[in-house]
């Protein structure tokens, strides 16, 4: 089972995370960065799922600079409309030195990587791009088509819905095009589908999933 933890930021920001470690000495460390509701039970249960496969895994609270303890369950529209309200607020810097919090906690001597979705994945792809950080995973990532210019400095994986009403397949082309060497999934379903909200999503995200497992064994693991 995960814990809430506290991080500090460089800039002094404290905010709060979700930690679970496995039992016995970690493979690697694993920062999970969060879709647009917070640190939901489903952001807390992929944290777990990837204790339970060996690694140190922590998600920050990257909303705690606005409001603190945001966690939206459910998708009615007065959460939508609220993970859209806090989204749209976030300072990519800020994110990023959170992320960079989060990457320290988990150092443990060997590899680290983030895995993020939908706004995470956007932020997974940044973290590539800047932080110290071995490997990326990046889901629905929305803002990626706007960060091509610079490169990753490592590995990354990119994982896309073919029917995702906010990432057309243009973007995902811009995407390929930009980066051609890096490997690029489109699964037929469409965002959010790692959290398998309709049975749709089952057999697509359980791919998209092993794909990330053997990737992150094979580079940090």
């Amino acid at each position: 089972m995960g814990e809430m933890i506290e991080l500090e930021a460089a800039d002094g920001h404290r905010l709060a995370a979700w930690r679970a470690v496995p039992v016995g000495k970690p493979r690697a460390g694993l920062v999970i960065v969060q879709e647009a509701f917070g640190l939901s039970g489903y952001v807390r249960s992929v944290v777990e799922a990837y204790a339970a496969e060996g690694y140190a895994t922590v998600a920050p609270a990257l909303y705690d600079r606005q409001v603190r303890g945001v966690a939206l369950d459910g998708h009615s529209p007065a959460v939508l409309a609220q993970g859209r309200a806090l989204r749209a607020a976030l300072q990519w810097p800020q994110v990023l030195a959170d992320v960079a919090a989060a990457l320290d906690a988990v150092r443990c001597g060997r590899g680290v990587g983030v895995v993020g979705f939908c706004v995470g994945g956007s932020v997974a792809w940044m973290a590539a791009q800047s932080l110290a950080v071995d490997a990326a995973v990046a889901y629905y990532g929305r803002d990626i088509v706007d960060h091509l210019s610079a490169p990753p400095g490592c590995p990354v994986m990119l994982h896309f819905g073919e029917h995702d009403p906010l990432i057309p397949l243009s973007d995902v082309d811009r995407v390929r095009a930009a980066w051609p060497g890096l490997p690029l999934h489109v699964y037929p379903t469409g965002h959010g589908f790692d959290a398998v909200r309709v049975a749709a999503d089952a057999q697509p995200a359980a791919l998209a999933r092993e794909r990330t497992r053997r990737f992150l064994d094979d580079i940090i693991g």
